[in-house]
């Protein structure tokens, strides 16, 4: 098995029955056709399609320092 020192995708989610929360964010790292990345990200309703918004960076070590925040962020909000 090998760990991922710097990991190209993330499924995080955050469920709270009391307040009746069921929620699912993703991101993911892909290359584009001009040299660089994009971050994709999906969040919202567990069942539900989501919403998807798109970042473009230069390449892909930002592209992943830019996941990396946004993972940190998310799990401090609640997100497993």
């Amino acid at each position: 098995m090998q760990i991922e020192i710097f990991p190209d995708q993330m499924r995080l989610r955050r469920e709270d029955t009391s307040r009746n929360m069921r929620r699912f964010y993703m991101m993911v790292v892909q290359r584009d056709l001009f040299g660089g990345a994009s971050l994709v990200r999906e969040w919202g309703r567990i069942g539900s399609s989501g919403q998807v918004r798109i970042e473009h960076h230069p390449d892909e070590g930002r592209a992943v320092d830019a996941l990396a925040a946004l993972a940190s962020a998310k799990r401090k909000r609640g997100y497993l």
